[in-house]
Formats: structure tokens, sequence, C-alpha cells
């Protein structure tokens, strides 16, 4: 009779460690479930940032078998020259200026429709890459002046 109480007791004792075992299994589930998804949107947020990455990437071209920038740095630049011609006028006009300038009056002094916001946006985008290729600074509120 001890035998039967004993193989009992024993049953009881492993039915409690299957129990706690599931219940590690399921956490141990979850957790994984948790990880998947955090390593798919890690890969998500890798793949815009090199995106935005390529996007900011100096845009080259081969010219005489060489790779030049269309909008060169001011450091490496012999002079204002080798900017495109659209690149020039606008480096004009902001030297022109008295202070600071807004994309706006570029703009207009341009001939553009500034009261369009999309037809600005082109502009805003070559003032940009103009400020960040060193030619031009760009002031935390949005204007643009010329670097001396």
């Amino acid at each position: 009779m001890q035998e039967r109480q004993w193989i009992t007791a024993r049953w009881s004792e492993l039915d409690a460690l299957a129990e706690e075992l599931a219940k590690q299994l399921q956490e141990v589930q979850a957790e994984r479930d948790e990880l998947a998804i955090a390593e798919r949107v890690l890969n998500r947020l890798a793949e815009q940032v090199r995106a935005d990455v390529e996007a900011v990437a100096p845009v080259a071209a081969k010219v005489a078998g060489r790779a030049v920038l269309l909008i060169p740095h001011r450091s490496d630049a012999a002079d204002e020259g080798s900017l495109p011609g659209d690149y020039r006028k606008i480096l004009a006009i902001v030297r022109e200026a008295d202070g600071p300038v807004q994309v706006r009056a570029v703009g207009e002094r341009l001939g553009l429709d500034a009261s369009v916001r999309g037809k600005l946006e082109p502009l805003r985008a070559k003032m940009t890459k103009l400020a960040d290729r060193g030619w031009l600074h760009k002031r935390p509120d949005g204007r643009f002046a010329a670097r001396l």
C-alpha cells in the first residue's frame, strides 16, 4: 500500500512540475514573440536610416572618368564657378541681401510663384544643399545667410 501512496504522490509532484514548466514555456514563447517584433522594428528603422543616409549623400557624377560632386563642398571648390548656374544665382541673391533671407524672398527674386508652397520646396532643397556643402549658412529660424 505504501508504494501506491508513493506513486500517487510522485504523480502529483510531476503534474505540478509539468504545470510550472508549461507556464514557463508560455512566458518564454511570449518573450520570443516580443523579441521577433522588436527585431522587425529595428530592421525597418535601420533600413529607413540607410535610405535617409543615401538620400542625403552627395550626388556624384562622372567627369572625364572621375567621380565629382555636382554641388561640391565649398572647401573643395576653387570658386563658386564650379556650381551649376541656378545654384550660382541663388548664392548671388543671398549675398546681395542685407541679412538672412527666407526661401520665399529668394523665390520671388527668381520669379517663382511664392504663393504656392510646392513651388518653393525645390528651391528650399537647393538652398539646404548649398548650406550642407558650406556655401550658405542655414539658421535655426529657417532663413539662410551667406558664408563669409
